[in-house]
């Protein structure tokens, strides 16, 4: 069972999502600090690059499963035209508004 965007805790994340889904460059770009960093698999990756490659060239989009810490950490189901579907995991650093951090991985 997956929850509704609109219906995760945090609103940050719930942008997050949202624009991710919507392959919406400059909303998710716009819900990103300067410097926003982001890791992968438990490596730090270019967040820019990511993006580009998992996200946006790639149709990824997100089916939330649950959500903890407040909306801050997820479970979903993460699809791309590169890998396919996969269990992750998600973990937001969100700071006045705007995600700082975000790490995912294979849950």
């Amino acid at each position: 069972m997956t929850i509704p965007v609109d219906q995760l805790s945090d609103p940050t994340v719930r942008d997050f999502v949202a624009a991710l889904n919507a392959h919406d460059r400059s909303a998710l770009m716009g819900l990103l600090t300067p410097g926003a960093t982001m890791s992968d698999d438990g490596s730090d990756r270019n967040l820019q690059d990511w993006l580009d490659r998992e996200v946006f060239s790639s149709n990824g989009h997100m089916d939330v499963e649950s959500e903890a810490d407040g909306g801050l950490a997820l479970v979903a189901d993460y699809r791309n035209d590169t890998w396919g579907a996969m269990r992750t995991a998600w973990r937001f650093t969100v700071d006045g508004g705007k995600v700082s951090r975000f790490e995912t991985g294979q849950a």
